[in-house]
């Protein structure tokens, strides 16, 4: 299904919702078609083909409100689809804030060329796919101690997104964006009989981002066996420093509550904070949709709103929430966008290995396993793993640790920010160094 069909189908089922008696209506068509080759253990174990198609339509039927989706995208189906969609929404509660945005939303979006697609997507091959699978294993297997490794499985996929969306009050616009994946898992033989396990990925929006798949392969494997002889860690309070590629998993915990709808469901404990300090001096992140190839950027969010950079925390302090248009109603603030696109971070000096320099003795976490963290409190508990920091040096692996605390207390503490944001990932998280955190030994 060509753009073109998309931006049809789109504009159809809006025609047909108006025609059925909803006064407003949304509609986004989409088609996805990904294609996965896994490999295990030096031959395919899997290879899938997928396309889907959809239909999803938002209604506004007196007062009335109700989202529904279809793959049934023959135009008689369509009719009968949004015929008995409507007649549904015409059961539900009224809610007068469910409303389409304010045109005006719509207005102002970046005319950038943000590259999110790859011309070239079409060239990479099923011949291809397989050699890059095949590649990233022969990498793994190529580390010095290798012959400890128990299984390795690698992949290659690549995916193309097509959607179009329409609205009844004005707005209309298309997206087409490509990603490109190779990755691989490895576990290996502990001398005291435990499975030691980890696993690399790289990819992005163009074909052209993915490093040789030997590399993949080869750090999936040394992560690995970095693990062997793993100790459980001590009960201390020392210094933490994250990995960069983990610092994702606790930046998602401190933005999640920033939501509006966690905001109006008294679910965040960051509801009052906007403008007060929330974090130490070295925090400072704005919210950037533009950045050419990223895993984020859009020139409209999910509600058509113009996408636009704006500041979330600045040395510390909260300057933003993520504020939807229906949420923002029921609380009485102006929409900002409706979920993160890219982060953009103020770094410091220094990778990882200059951090844990400087440091001296702590933990270096490159890994946070299970655990729980409470959005409308703040507390958290987390399993970790990684390595002891003594003398500046990574030492001995260390696990079976649990590390809890709060948010509001933890980000007070955070007193080192790399310079090494991870490239395969919208948050694009450097690594982050925190004074003072409780660890306790499993």
């Amino acid at each position: 299904m060509s753009e073109r069909t998309l931006q049809d189908l789109a504009r159809l089922a809006v025609e047909v919702a108006r025609r059925k008696g909803a006064q407003g209506a949304a509609a986004g068509a989409s088609r996805a078609r990904t294609v996965t080759v896994q490999w295990r253990d030096g031959k395919i174990e899997k290879l899938t083909e997928a396309t889907t198609r959809g239909l999803g339509l938002e209604l506004y039927v007196d007062g009335r409100y109700g989202s529904v989706g279809t793959s049934d995208l023959r135009p008689e189906a369509i009719e009968r689809f949004i015929d008995d969609a409507v007649a549904l929404v015409r059961k539900v509660a009224p809610d007068p804030f469910r409303q389409l945005p304010d045109p005006a939303l719509y207005q102002g979006a970046t005319t950038r060329d943000l590259e999110l697609e790859d011309p070239s997507y079409g060239k990479v091959d099923a011949v291809e796919r397989r050699r890059l699978a095949e590649a990233a294993e022969e990498g793994a297997r190529s580390v010095k101690g290798a012959d400890r490794i128990l299984s390795c499985t690698t992949g290659f996929s690549d995916t193309l997104l097509e959607s179009h969306r329409v609205h009844s009050n004005g707005f209309e616009s298309g997206r087409r964006a490509t990603d490109f994946w190779v990755s691989a898992e490895v576990s290996a033989k502990d001398p005291d009989g435990r499975r030691p396990e980890d696993w690399s990925a790289a990819g992005g929006r163009f074909f052209a981002a993915v490093p040789r798949p030997e590399e993949v392969g080869r750090a999936a494997t040394e992560r690995t066996l970095a693990r062997i002889g793993s100790k459980k860690g001590e009960s201390a309070v020392l210094p933490m420093v994250v990995e960069n590629r983990s610092a994702g998993r606790l930046v998602a915990f401190l933005l999640g509550p920033l939501s509006a709808s966690a905001l109006q469901q008294k679910r965040s404990f960051l509801e009052g904070k906007l403008g007060q300090r929330v974090g130490s001096e070295r925090l400072t992140i704005s919210d950037d949709p533009h950045v050419p190839r990223g895993l984020g950027s859009r020139r409209h969010d999910g509600e058509g709103l113009a996408a636009r950079p704006f500041p979330v925390l600045e040395r510390g302090v909260l300057r933003a929430y993520y504020v939807d248009t229906y949420y923002g109603r029921k609380l009485g603030i102006a929409p900002t966008t409706r979920a993160q696109s890219n982060l953009s971070w103020a770094f410091g000096d220094g990778d990882r290995e200059a951090l844990a320099a400087d440091v001296g003795e702590g933990i270096l976490v490159t890994g946070f396993l299970g655990g729980n963290s409470n959005g409308t409190t703040g507390d958290f508990s987390l399993g970790a793993q990684g390595f002891r920091i003594r003398g500046g040096k990574l030492a001995e692996p260390v696990g079976e640790m649990n590390v809890s605390g709060n948010h509001l207390e933890l980000w007070a503490r955070l007193a080192g920010v790399g310079n090494d944001p991870y490239a395969y990932s919208a948050s694009r998280t450097p690594t982050l160094v925190f004074d003072g955190v409780q660890f306790a030994g499993l």
